[in-house]
Order: C-alpha cells, then sequence, then structure tokens
C-alpha cells in the first residue's frame, strides 16, 4: 500500500472537522486562474498564427517564383511559362500545389466612388479550397473554360464600400505609362470575406487570360508561379533550395527566376506572428510564479495545520522523505482540483468565441476581424501536464519544512 497517498487522501477527504481552509481555497482558485489565462493566451496566439499563415497563403502562397526585375511589382516581367521549370520547381521539395498566375493593378469606377485594386488571373491549376470556404455569396468564377468567361469574385469589403453585388457589371481602367487608360468590364460572380479586411479589399480573382489580354501578352506568359507546400514553416528552406536549383540550371527557362518566401514578402506580418510568442512565454512564466507562491502558502498552511499528526508519525518511526510525499500529494490533489476548474473555463471560453465570434478585432490593426482561437490536444495535454510537474516538483522546497518538526514538541502543540 502507497502509505503517503493513502494518509494524504484521508487527510484531504471532507468532513464537518476537515473544511477546506482560506488558503487552499485561494491556491485552487490561483491554479484555475493561472491555467485558464494560459488556455486562452496559448489557443488565441496559436490562433492567430494559422489563421494569418493559412490566409497569407490564400492571398500570396508559400512561395513565389517570378522574373527578378520585378519581383513585388504589379506589372512585373513576363515569364515564359515552362514544362521544365515546374518540373524543378516539383522536384525542390514537398509541393501541394503550382500554379501559374498574372497580376495588373487597375481601378474599379462607378458613379460614386473609385478604387484601387489588382486583378489576380489563376487558370484550372489554382487551388481556390480556400475561397470556397471564404465564399458568402454567389460562385466562384469559372476559369480554364474553352470560351473565356469575364466573371469576377470581389471582396465583401469592397462590395459594401462600393454598393455592389452579385450579377452587378463593373468598369475598370487600366493605366500604362505613355499609354491612354484601357478600359474593360468584367460581370461580379460571387462576393468573398476572409476576415482580412486590409488585405481583402484589394484583391480580385478572375480567369487568367483575361489579364493576359489586358497586358498584351502571349498565352504562355504569365507574371509567375505560386506554390503551396504542406506547411508554412517549409517556406523558407524550400525557397533557398529552389533558388540554388535555379540558379546552376543552364536551361534558358530558368534565366532571371527567383523564388521567395511570404515570409520575404511580407516581413513586417511575420515579425509581428513571432512577437507573439514571447508574450505567449511571459504569460506562462507569470501565472506559474503566481500559482506557485499561493500553492506554497497553502502547503505550508496545511503543514502548520497538520502538526500534531506529524509529530505522532514521526514518533511511531515514519521517516521524513515519505512525510514530504504525504504533503506532495496534498498539493497534488489541490492542484488537479484548480486545473479541473480552470480548464472548464478556459476550454468553455475558447469554444464560445470560436462558434459565436464574440469578440471582434480592428482589421485594420489585427488583420483579423475576430479573435481567432486554436484547439489542439497535443498542446493542451502537455500544457496540463507541464504545469501540474513544474508546480509539484517546486513544492518540494517548502516541504521540506516538515523535517524541521521535532515529535516532542509537535504531540504538545495546541
Amino acid at each position: 500500500m502507497n502509505l503517503p497517498l493513502f494518509l494524504a487522501r484521508r487527510m484531504a477527504r471532507p468532513s464537518p472537522e476537515n473544511r477546506p481552509g482560506v488558503m487552499e481555497r485561494i491556491a485552487v482558485v490561483s491554479v484555475a486562474l493561472g491555467i485558464a489565462v494560459m488556455i486562452l493566451a496559448l489557443a488565441v496566439i496559436l490562433g492567430f498564427k494559422r489563421e494569418v499563415s493559412e490566409r497569407m497563403a490564400g492571398f500570396a502562397a508559400h512561395v513565389t517564383v517570378t522574373d527578378l526585375r520585378g519581383v513585388g511589382s504589379l506589372d512585373a516581367e513576363p515569364v515564359v511559362r515552362s514544362a521544365h521549370v515546374e518540373e524543378l520547381i516539383r522536384a525542390a521539395g514537398p509541393v501541394v500545389s503550382v500554379a501559374p498566375y498574372a497580376l495588373r493593378g487597375g481601378i474599379i469606377r462607378t458613379d460614386e466612388a473609385v478604387q484601387g485594386v489588382v486583378l489576380k488571373g489563376v487558370d484550372t491549376a489554382y487551388d481556390r479550397s480556400l475561397f470556397e470556404r471564404w465564399l458568402v455569396e454567389g460562385t466562384l468564377p469559372r476559369v480554364g473554360d474553352s470560351i473565356r468567361t469575364k466573371d469576377v469574385l470581389l471582396s465583401r469589403t469592397l462590395a459594401r464600400g462600393l454598393r455592389l453585388g452579385v450579377g452587378d457589371r463593373i468598369e475598370m481602367l487600366f493605366v500604362e505609362p505613355g499609354e491612354l487608360p484601357r478600359r474593360d468590364r468584367f460581370k461580379i460572380s460571387g462576393i468573398y470575406a476572409s476576415g482580412m479586411d486590409d488585405i481583402e479589399e484589394a484583391i480580385l480573382l478572375t480567369d487568367l487570360r483575361n489579364v493576359q489580354r489586358l497586358a498584351d501578352w502571349r498565352p504562355e506568359q504569365i507574371s509567375g508561379y505560386e506554390i503551396l507546400l504542406a506547411d508554412v514553416a517549409d517556406a523558407e528552406p524550400y525557397a533557398a533550395a529552389l533558388n540554388v536549383t535555379l540558379f546552376y540550371d543552364e536551361s534558358d527557362d530558368t534565366r532571371n527566376l527567383v523564388a521567395s518566401s511570404v515570409m520575404e514578402r511580407y516581413p513586417n506580418i511575420f515579425d509581428w506572428l513571432k512577437a507573439h510568442d514571447v508574450n505567449g512565454v511571459v504569460i506562462v512564466v507569470i501565472m506559474l510564479v503566481v500559482a506557485f507562491f499561493n500553492m506554497a502558502a497553502a502547503l505550508m498552511t496545511l503543514v502548520l495545520e497538520q502538526t500534531r499528526t506529524i509529530g505522532l508519525l514521526k514518533a511511531l518511526g515514519m521517516a521524513n522523505g515519505p512525510l514530504r510525499r504525504v504533503f506532495l500529494w496534498r498539493a497534488a490533489f489541490v492542484t488537479l482540483r484548480g486545473l479541473a476548474w480552470g480548464n472548464a473555463v478556459g476550454l468553455g471560453l475558447c469554444l464560445l468565441q470560436r462558434t459565436t465570434h464574440l469578440v471582434h478585432l480592428d482589421a485594420e490593426g489585427y488583420l483579423l476581424s475576430a479573435v481567432p482561437v486554436a484547439l489542439d490536444w497535443g498542446w493542451w495535454l502537455l500544457l496540463n501536464a507541464g504545469f501540474t510537474a513544474a508546480i509539484v516538483a517546486l513544492l518540494v522546497i517548502p516541504a521540506c519544512v516538515v523535517s524541521a518538526v521535532k515529535p516532542e514538541e509537535a504531540i504538545r502543540y495546541e
């Protein structure tokens, strides 16, 4: 029989003579508050990283291959579509999809307002699964059909600002240096909402051939390739490996081509996400320290309340080691009670936010319009196990006060 565990359970059993003290209740509340705050903090931080990374991949892909002379420009030098280049892209690493695209900057003009936008042309190779999830009205534009359509997919933010809806026709102007503006008309086939209002406002999706025609490009000319990987964390090493491959390839098809990761093109966004990791560590450490001091105070109170019992057990021959384990078990019971309440509150609030989007954000400052939460069994179990282990391990030091109790004095203690 595990005697320390047996004694700890008997001491913790509630009865009229053995009610939880104030310090024990404070310790339970402290642990519950600490674990709830940590769950909320990590869920929000991981949610921000996951949602922003996923949405950035939808708008800008994980890696792009473009002409070196037009990196970051809407009117970039065209890239010649080549089976050899696509083969090199797929051979450089685990690629999910490779899709050609074309960009053209333009202006939407209505009777009431004008708005600068980016017309993005894609074909059937483009992964539109994210836009299917974001679709709130209408349908996605048809691309790659035998008959070219002039459908466009518009963001809800832009549609509301310009008072446009599905089925409306829009007029766009395309200005070239030294040339008269070109005018074209498109039909809104659908409206999407990604939650990233500041970015989605400028992106319109259409058939690749529409952009090629506006740019006077041949069918094989594109702005570049968008590459999706299994994980955004693989973007930088994959781009570096692909650049080496493109640099040493002797084919004319790869001349002036360069690969850039989404982190390189949007460093401010991903640096901002990395700063959240520091915030998460600070919150976890603070909550752990607060919980430890409250638990230490509760443990000291438990020891003082059981001074006569300690003296009696010592007089009966119980060593200091098993006695310390008795009170460490008591502390573990208190910690587990706090964990139960804290997890109920933390997970409940996370589920409430994920289903109702109750807490909103300023999309201009935070990129997202609602606070995202990411719940995953892996980090949740690790957090609970690590928190419990850290608290119990740290309480070994205050539990050593048991060694200072003298049996002959403790038995007479009132």
